[in-house]
């Protein structure tokens, strides 16, 4: 079972709404939702640092200790402005986690690109 922070490598649609490729994702969803239907939310990764500033995105830099446990190759922004309800079956394996500290973060940037106070 997929737990809240996970990174896992997924088949993640193309905004266009046809097609997708593999890539990694964030499990945004609760762990109750998780365990109780087949779907979850996730936020998409991109190795595309050009909004890692902005507040709606997240820098996960692999030269920190945390950066290290989330299972990528390379420093990454998790990006709360592509969101995506995914299939069990369109997720794969489990790559790495983030830590408490970063979904606290994630929290944050999702606030900003929802606009949640």
């Amino acid at each position: 079972m997929l737990r809240r922070g996970d990174i896992a490598l997924a088949f993640y649609p193309f905004a266009a709404g046809t097609g997708g490729s593999r890539r990694p994702v964030l499990v945004l969803q609760s762990d109750v939702y998780n365990q109780s239907i087949r779907n979850t939310i996730v936020a998409q990764i991109t190795s595309n640092l050009a909004r890692a500033n902005d507040a709606a995105h997240l820098l996960i830099d692999l030269s920190t200790p945390d950066g290290q446990q989330s299972g990528l190759l390379h420093d990454s922004v998790v990006s709360c402005l592509n969101l995506a309800t995914l299939r069990e079956d369109r997720l794969d394996r489990t790559i790495g986690r983030l830590s408490d500290a970063l979904m606290l973060q994630v929290n944050d940037c999702l606030k900003a690109a929802l606009a949640i106070a």
